[in-house]
């Protein structure tokens, strides 16, 4: 059996693996163009998605499973994987932790007007702020109260924040003071100083937040996305920051990735862009090899205990 990556996870990793796996060969590549060399003798591959397309699928006739690296499968050929019957599981949940550190790197940035005070460094100008608001007792909305949703309510707790979800049903979830139900969106928007969008791009979550729900908005809002760009309206979030709808953003995911020179959005003095980087750190590819391991395992045994099987219908 032939395992292929087109991602590097070290020679570490490739030598425990292929102690591990004796049976297994694997062969790592730093991208597709090199992992050619053996793409269409893969039986399983390995890959963070964005280098796979339908015409590639079709080739690769002896593909039966897809570990992707990333939790975000949108990039991927969804419907012709599902059409050749290939199994397809992700690295689900382990995202947690550099999120939740880059939202509240974000809000402890804002906290202090650090980016101003840093353009002030910058031209040896020493002027004071006495009206620089904590984050005591401030509220954080976040939508989706998973892995992710979850980790940032736990370190705003230990900020002294009100931590507001939401989820599909309102159900219950660790950390969160209080949870309301997606047709309650609107209302728990309107509670937060600070919103944040966590949930994994679907049919049902495609720009759920539009003009209703930035209007729900507190004006003095501080939004922040880590989810996927086409989440949110983007038009309508261009605007409602222009006409002061909501006071800033923090926005590290778009609707067209690279970001277009041409979008607005980068002049704007009242957002934060960062480049899709608040789920990577040094610790990515530690956290994913032991979910790639185990799904290893499963698929030599045949016995379906998967970490993270993408239920196709779900999308997720």
């Amino acid at each position: 059996m032939n395992l292929v990556t087109s991602l590097s996870f070290g020679e570490e990793h490739l030598k425990r693996l292929k102690n591990n796996f004796k049976s297994v060969n694997i062969y790592m590549y730093n991208n597709i163009e090199e992992a050619k060399e053996k793409l269409y003798d893969a039986d399983v591959f390995v890959t963070y998605g964005f280098d796979m397309t339908n015409k590639l699928i079709e080739k690769m006739e002896r593909l039966k499973w897809i570990q992707c690296f990333s939790t975000g499968i949108d990039v991927l050929p969804l419907d012709k994987i599902k059409e050749k019957g290939i199994l397809l599981t992700n690295v689900r949940g382990i995202h947690g932790i550099p999120i939740a550190e880059y939202v509240m790197a974000v809000i402890l940035n804002y906290r202090i007007e650090a980016f101003k005070f840093y353009e002030q460094q910058k031209n040896k100008i020493w002027k004071r702020k006495s009206d620089l608001e904590e984050v005591y007792n401030k509220a954080i909305t976040i939508i989706g109260t998973g892995t992710i949703g979850k980790e940032i309510a736990r370190k705003a707790k230990a900020f002294d924040m009100r931590t507001i979800g939401v989820n599909t049903n309102g159900r219950n979830v660790d950390y969160f003071d209080e949870i309301y139900s997606n047709s309650e969106l609107n209302y728990a928007l309107s509670k937060g100083d600070y919103i944040v969008q966590t949930v994994p791009l679907t049919k049902s979550t495609y720009k759920m937040l539009g003009k209703e729900q930035f209007e729900s908005m507190k004006a003095t809002a501080f939004f922040i996305n880590i989810a996927r760009g086409k989440t949110v309206d983007e038009k309508v979030l261009i605007e409602a920051l222009n006409n002061n709808i909501i006071k800033a953003a923090a926005i590290d995911v778009f609707e067209i990735e690279p970001l277009p020179k041409e979008s607005s959005l980068w002049a704007m003095e009242n957002v934060f862009i960062t480049p899709h980087i608040s789920g990577l750190s040094n610790m990515y590819i530690n956290r994913a090899i032991p979910i790639l391991e185990h799904n290893l395992k499963a698929y030599l045994q045949k016995c379906g205990k998967y970490i993270n099987m993408i239920d196709f219908n779900k999308k997720y």
